[in-house]
């Protein structure tokens, strides 16, 4: 006697796949409007490495603006950056957020800090 194995239908139904479909939809667009962002922060990490061989505070900030009108930054300018010195070295210090408008009253904030070496 053969004995006839009954196996259930595998894979996504059309439903489930409309859902993973709008989930990979959304996600992406969220990530299409966060990387512009983090490159503009990898940006402003080269800019202040440059400013930061200054040696006055205006020279500073002048390096700054010069390198932030290359690389086309709009998040911050050269009257946001905190200018110190540590040990007889200039240190540059930034901070700043950005927020991506998601839907309705939802925003998703990113926040960025960093400073010269």
């Amino acid at each position: 006697m053969v004995r006839a194995v009954k196996s259930g239908q595998r894979g996504l139904s059309l439903i489930g796949f409309i859902f993973v479909g709008a989930v990979l939809a959304v996600s992406g667009v969220i990530v299409a409007q966060i990387l512009p962002t983090a490159i503009e922060y990898q940006a402003v990490l080269k800019a202040v490495q440059k400013a930061s061989e200054g040696n006055t505070v205006v020279e500073v900030r002048s390096i700054f603006d010069k390198a932030s009108a290359i690389d086309n930054i709009s998040s911050i300018t050269a009257k946001d950056i905190e200018v110190t010195k540590e040990n007889d070295k200039v240190v540059v210090s930034f901070a700043y957020q950005r927020e991506i408008h998601l839907a309705g009253p939802a925003y998703l904030t990113m926040k960025y800090a960093g400073r010269s070496n």
